[in-house]
């Protein structure tokens, strides 16, 4: 009796533990459902591309992480703006910003989904005029940067904000607005801007704000007979927008960081 009572409680000991093991691998292979807002400006939007729609660089980094190890449903919502700067997206009624406000609202109803902000702002602040505010120096993009994502994380304090660096554009670039060399000379300002904020808020919030992509820069300057669209200016063929190969590439740099920074465990 004794013998058949022991080896009684042993199963059971062992069933609980096996039904608990499992548990715990299921609830650890859990996939991550994700909601990604897009903030940026006409790179952002896809302009130059026949359908912004379905070609821009959100809609594909969106699918990139799709197809990722550990990632469920992705949606997404393109709140790129052609000639935006960050005084555009300066968190002021009426303005830009609530506009992202509204569309994350309504893209962003279920708590346990991670909400994500890939920010990309700067190529239009660099310009030499025309622009909002336009050239923006390094200390203001700096104090613009942090008035959106304070505000952002007021909003919605649980989620997470990731910088993408802007890319390179040729130093001819003249459209409706006036960019040229110092205006690419001007942008490259601002990439440890948006470290020292990262590292800031590594202090004072952490776990929410994150540096993104810092390569696509050098790959659109190598490429950029290949992958940016070649542009009519005041000062000849400028390279500014990608195409669509370029807004692939552009896609998966921005989708890796996200996962690499945000989502990989």
């Amino acid at each position: 009796m004794k013998r058949a009572a022991f080896l009684g409680s042993l199963t059971l000991i062992l069933s609980v533990f096996v039904s608990l093991t499992v548990a715990d691998a299921q609830t650890s292979g859990q996939k991550k459902d994700i909601d990604l807002v897009f903030i940026g400006n006409s790179i952002t939007y896809g302009a130059q591309l026949k359908e912004p729609l379905t070609e821009a660089p959100p809609v594909i980094a969106s699918e990139y992480l799709r197809n990722k190890p550990g990632i469920g449903e992705v949606r997404f919502s393109n709140q790129g703006r052609s000639g935006r700067t960050t005084v555009d997206y300066l968190p002021n009624p009426g303005k830009t910003f609530d506009q992202v406000i509204e569309a994350t609202r309504k893209l962003h109803t279920d708590s346990k989904r991670l909400l994500i902000f890939s920010i990309s702002l700067g190529t239009n602040d660099s310009a030499e005029e025309g622009p909002t505010g336009s050239p923006v120096n390094p200390d203001d993009y700096f104090k613009n940067m942090q008035s959106i994502t304070d505000q952002l994380l007021v909003d919605f304090p649980d989620c997470k904000i990731i910088y993408q660096q802007p890319i390179w554009y040729s130093p001819n670039t003249h459209n409706a607005a006036r960019y040229l060399a110092g205006g690419l000379v001007r942008l490259q300002t601002y990439f440890p801007k948006l470290k020292s904020l990262v590292s800031a808020y590594g202090k004072s919030n952490p776990g929410h704000v994150f540096m993104g992509d810092t390569k696509a820069f050098a790959y659109f300057k190598k490429h950029h007979l290949t992958d940016l669209d070649p542009e009519p200016g005041n000062a000849g063929t400028f390279y500014l927008h990608p195409n669509k190969k370029g807004a692939v590439i552009l896609a998966e740099y921005w989708g890796e960081a996200i996962y690499r920074k945000l989502l990989k465990d």
